[in-house]
């Protein structure tokens, strides 16, 4: 909260418990309904808040969607950031691929944020994408077709490579109904699309 000297007043305990009931019910919302289906309304019911209460810490659906959405680009670009160049080329990427998988496990609710707002042609994080992913992206390319020149990995394409790793490991968080409609009862859907995805993208690398 802005004070007269410009400084800013530390939100309370209770301040802050309220936005974070509201950021995860508006998550829950979003992730279900997508941004034009929810509604302030829906998220204020989720949050067991009023309609006037998020008002009061949100200037609206649109700008609870992009803070949530601010929030999620540093931890959706981590798994990225930590392909290390001096490693081994296919445990690396090997690597990014179960990160990426973990992600979907234990965060299917913001990567169908995520996903929702892409689908729409991302009209509230495209800024974040240009200045976040896309260099982030190019760099770790390079990196991948240096190895390639290095004869560390077969010739093959560093930006479809990792569109391949998105679209596998993603897929269980934005179609996990249809996943859990379609896989055996009892069956550990991570633990086995662990292995399968290990062993695919092993044989792509490794040539």
């Amino acid at each position: 909260m802005p004070l007269s000297d410009g400084s800013t007043k530390k939100p309370s305990r209770i301040q802050q418990r309220n936005r974070h009931l509201i950021l995860d019910a508006a998550l829950e919302v979003f992730s279900r309904h997508g941004f034009r289906g929810a509604t302030l309304d829906q998220i204020a019911t989720q949050a067991g808040l009023s309609k006037p209460n998020i008002l009061y810490y949100f200037g609206g659906k649109e700008d609870i969607h992009l803070t949530l959405l601010s929030q999620l680009m540093e931890t959706w670009l981590d798994p990225l950031v930590e392909m290390n160049a001096a490693g081994d080329p296919v445990e690396e990427i090997l690597n990014y691929v179960q990160r990426k998988l973990d992600m979907a496990q234990q965060l299917p609710r913001e990567s169908r944020l995520f996903a929702g707002e892409i689908l729409q042609g991302a009209p509230r994080m495209r800024p974040e994408l240009e200045s976040k992913l896309k260099p982030l992206f190019d760099e770790k390319c390079a990196v991948i077709q240096s190895w390639i020149q290095q004869g560390r990995l077969p010739p093959l394409d560093p930006r479809h490579l990792i569109f391949s790793i998105w679209a596998s490991t993603q897929h269980y968080a934005d179609f996990e109904s249809q996943v859990s409609l379609l896989m055996n009862e009892g069956d550990d859907t991570y633990a086995s699309a662990a292995t399968h995805l290990n062993m695919m993208f092993r044989t792509l690398l490794q040539g």
